[in-house]
């Protein structure tokens, strides 16, 4: 599909007036997305955007894995010529014209970052933090260190082409699905004369890649990008409902086994090693757990949170931090945050037989 093998043009993607963008070909638009000339979505990249509420000004470039999710309630913009680094993941936030998203970073719900801005490389921008005009911030959570110099603003003009002009374009829609045809089986692989196992009534995307030893249970959706590996001496066993959202990661050591109980939703971006992890828990955006980790049922682990090697948590515990601690209990099980798919979002979508 097109002429070069990682990027197709807006027509060969039925862009619906649309024009003059790139799309990669393993990238994915969920939705119908606002969008100006020169934009870029780049390999393995991921948009979600229920009722047009993701918007990408012109010449903003959404890089390889990144994520981006935009709701009525939380839309997500990002402004002309910004920069979304290698996984950084933008949820229902803000991100004004030029700035540069570092890779792996985090932006939640109703956070805004302002114009001209640096977000370092795994900061975390929590829900409904608002940044200032040229600020250069780190963190997790992030902070602002200081006001961005005449330097920054030199090395951004260069990253830029030697121009910080903004071209005030409008912007277009653009729509897209994911298609049976990318891959009419999934991507489902033996290793070690173990196959996956997944239910008739679950929801693969096409770009998710499935190998060795996995059960995916009844109702569960499997994101574009997710990568489950089973290929140790352990089991990969995902319940009923579950949720692993984009370009999220599944792995586990040998002689260990990762369990992801019925109703559990892992948002985008998350790599969840060898765990336990208890039904109905809310995993956010771009968290680690790691190898020999149990968390309890009902419980949320925060965005970009490290639960460490065989830490143990409560049911009903609320988890955050780098590394993680308890911070409360919560006194029901955690909603379905609204970044997660819900049914009406998947109309179109095969399921894997």
């Amino acid at each position: 599909m097109g002429t070069s093998p990682s990027l197709v043009s807006p027509s060969a993607v039925s862009a619906g007036g649309a024009a003059h963008f790139s799309m990669a070909s393993s990238a994915r638009v969920l939705g119908k997305l606002l969008l100006g000339p020169g934009a870029i979505i780049a390999q393995g990249a991921v948009i979600r955007s229920v009722a047009g509420s993701v918007r990408l000004g012109a010449g903003a470039a959404v890089l390889e894995n990144a994520s981006v999710i935009g709701t009525p309630e939380h839309p997500a913009q990002v402004g002309e010529r910004a920069v979304l680094g290698h996984r950084s993941i933008v949820i229902g936030a803000e991100v004004g014209p030029l700035c540069e998203v570092g890779n792996g970073a985090i932006l939640m719900p109703g956070a805004r970052v302002g114009a001209r801005c640096f977000v370092g490389e795994g900061t975390l921008i929590p829900a409904g933090m608002v940044v200032p005009d040229e600020s250069v911030v780190v963190g997790r959570p992030g902070q602002v260190l200081r006001r961005a110099n005449a330097e920054d603003l030199e090395r951004l003009r260069t990253l830029r082409g030697g121009s910080l002009v903004l071209p005030g374009q409008p912007l277009t829609a653009f729509s897209a699905r994911d298609r049976a045809e990318d891959a009419p089986m999934g991507q489902l692989y033996t290793f070690r004369d173990k196959h996956p196992l997944v239910h008739p009534m679950a929801t693969l995307f096409s770009t998710a890649e499935v190998m060795g030893d996995v059960v995916i249970g009844p109702g569960s959706i499997i994101g574009p990008g997710v990568k489950i590996v089973g290929d140790s001496h352990g089991q990969v066993r995902i319940g009923a409902g579950v949720q692993v959202l984009s370009n999220t990661v599944l792995h586990l050591l040998p002689d260990n086994a990762l369990v992801l109980e019925d109703g559990v939703i892992i948002g985008p971006g998350c790599m969840v090693h060898g765990c336990h992890v208890g039904a109905g828990t809310v995993v956010e955006p771009g968290a680690i757990l790691c190898d020999g980790s149990r968390l309890g049922r009902g419980c949320l682990v925060g965005a970009g949170s490290l639960v460490k090697q065989r830490t143990i948590f409560p049911d009903g515990a609320r988890v955050d931090g780098f590394p993680a601690t308890q911070t409360g209990t919560l006194p029901a099980p955690p909603p379905p945050p609204r970044w997660a798919l819900r049914s009406e979002d998947l109309p179109g979508l095969r399921r894997v037989s």
